[in-house]
C-alpha cells in the first residue's frame, strides 16, 4: 500500500466515524480532539468541545429521529501543516421535533452540505458546516420556492418587483 493509499484509507475511516457520530451519536470523541471547535448555519455561537458538539448533534437527532448522514462524494484532503479536508455529506430525515425554535413539520428533508475541517493527528480539530438554509426552509414549507408565484408576490410586496423567468 502506498503512502497516498494509506492517507486515503485514513481519511475514509475518519469520514465514516464523523458521519456515524452525526447519525447515531456514536461519539465525537472517536473522530475529534477534546477541544474541537464547530460552527454551522444553526449555531448562534461557536461550539467548543466534543461534549458540546455531541449536544448540538443530539438536538438534530431529536428533531429528525430517523436522520441519516452519509458521505455523498469523495472527501478531499491536503494543505500545509496538519492538513485540511472537505467532507461532503447528504442528510435525510423527517422533521418530527423542535429545532432552533421551529416546531415539527412532519416533512421529509434532504440536505446536501460540506464540512470543512482542520485536522490534528488525523482527527478533527475545527470544523465548519456549510449548507443551504433557504432550501431547508423551502423543504419544510416555511418559505416559498425560488421562481414560484408566492416568491414573486413576496418580492413585489417588499418593493423588489417581479422576477422574469427565462
Amino acid at each position: 500500500m502506498t503512502a497516498v493509499e494509506l492517507d486515503r484509507a485514513r481519511l475514509e475511516e475518519l469520514v465514516g466515524r464523523w458521519t456515524q457520530a452525526w447519525s447515531t451519536g456514536a461519539g465525537f470523541a472517536t473522530c475529534c480532539t477534546p477541544d474541537v471547535g464547530y460552527e454551522d448555519p444553526l449555531t448562534v455561537d461557536p461550539v467548543e468541545g466534543a461534549q458540546a458538539l455531541e449536544a448540538h448533534a443530539g438536538r438534530l437527532r431529536r428533531a429528525l429521529p430517523d436522520v441519516r448522514v452519509e458521505p455523498n462524494a469523495v472527501a478531499l484532503a491536503g494543505g500545509p501543516g496538519e492538513g485540511f479536508a472537505c467532507l461532503p455529506w447528504r442528510l435525510a430525515g423527517t422533521h418530527r421535533g423542535e429545532l432552533a425554535g421551529l416546531p415539527a413539520t412532519e416533512r421529509f428533508l434532504v440536505l446536501h452540505g460540506v464540512h470543512y475541517v482542520e485536522l490534528s493527528d488525523g482527527v478533527v480539530r475545527r470544523a465548519r458546516g456549510f449548507f443551504d438554509l433557504h432550501d431547508v426552509g423551502v423543504q419544510l414549507g416555511l418559505v416559498p420556492s425560488r421562481g414560484s408565484l408566492a416568491e414573486s408576490t413576496l418580492l413585489m410586496l417588499r418593493g423588489f418587483g417581479v422576477r422574469r423567468r427565462g
